[in-house]
């Protein structure tokens, strides 16, 4: 396939992946859905990023290890998701390995990055014709309200600048009953000197693993305490787990240590609202300025249900 092929395979517009989502009531996103001209919202990986992420050594190591801990979080993992949305879905090395986990009728991977993209393409076919393939904003996806019945997001938040934008976008393409699979590194780790020598991120946005559950709270996701896993990961720690393998010290203990690594299942609700603080460091991302606009639910319910509710 040459570049301009290429170039069109990815670009596809958001009509045409809803209908490929197989949503009978899809159409193109509504208006003002698209990336602003110029959005800087997303900070692009180093050479060595591009390349480690397209090992094995990636897929094996992290990609199924996160899938299989998130699944086990899950209270309803062999539950039927129709439609499943990965967000940075770079070069499609998670592409077969969601599809395993979910049997998903449809398959959604949405990246920025068109040359990574295009790695993604072969993975794809791969799979079949379920596999549909976007470039675009993770923080502004191209796809109608309500359309997608899981997402999955693995280690794609620490590159997002307007990364409270992103969340609130997908709660909106969640279904009301939608599951949002949500893997991320910690302040602690993108800081440590390993991954500031070989990658490349918005330094000003990473937060703590308490600061990261807040957020998905405040932007209307529900996490139960048993839906949350802090994987102590022997390549997330600054010693790279030299400390444990040749000097046989244990690792701290969880609530000992600055966690960071994060993985979460968080839950839709009907309502977008602020959760009640569970640890000091959500409490303190509560009073951060938002731009989610007063503390009041937003009540998200049909006229029906609201007229109901009345009588």
């Amino acid at each position: 396939m040459g570049a301009d092929g290429r170039r069109a395979a990815l670009s596809l517009r958001a009509s045409d992946a809803a209908a490929q989502a197989g949503d009978a009531e899809a159409g193109p996103a509504p208006p003002g859905r698209t990336t602003p001209r110029g959005h800087a919202g997303f900070v692009p990986e180093t050479r060595f990023g591009v390349w480690f992420l397209n090992t094995q050594t990636w897929s094996d190591r992290v990609l199924k290890v996160a899938i299989a801990d998130l699944r086990r979080l899950m209270q309803h993992p062999d539950a039927n998701y129709p439609v499943v949305l990965d967000v940075g879905c770079g070069h499609g090395r998670s592409l077969p390995l969601l599809m395993d986990a979910f049997r998903p009728e449809h398959l959604i991977g949405v990246d920025r990055e068109a040359s990574v993209l295009a790695n993604a393409l072969s993975r794809a076919a791969a799979i079949g014709p379920s596999v549909t393939l976007i470039q675009g904003d993770c923080s502004w996806l191209p796809l109608r309200d309500g359309s997608v019945d899981l997402v999955f997001c693995h280690q794609t938040f620490h590159h997002l600048v307007d990364q409270e934008r992103a969340l609130r976008d997908f709660h909106r393409v969640l279904r009301p009953s939608g599951v949002l699979l949500f893997a991320e590194s910690t302040r602690a780790y993108i800081e440590s000197w390993i991954i500031r020598l070989l990658f490349r991120h918005p330094m000003h946005v990473q937060r703590t693993a308490g600061e990261y559950l807040a957020m998905l709270r405040a932007c209307g996701f529900v996490v139960a305490p048993g839906a949350v896993s802090y994987p102590y990961l022997w390549w997330s720690r600054s010693d790279l787990g030299g400390a444990e393998r040749l000097l046989r010290i244990p690792p701290p203990r969880p609530g000992h240590r600055e966690e960071t690594l994060l993985n979460a299942v968080a839950v839709m609700t009907d309502q977008v609202y602020v959760a009640a603080a569970d640890t000091q460091a959500e409490a303190a991302f509560r009073q951060r300025p938002t731009d989610l606009g007063q503390a009041e639910p937003i009540n998200r319910s049909s006229p029906q249900q609201q007229a109901a509710s009345q009588l």
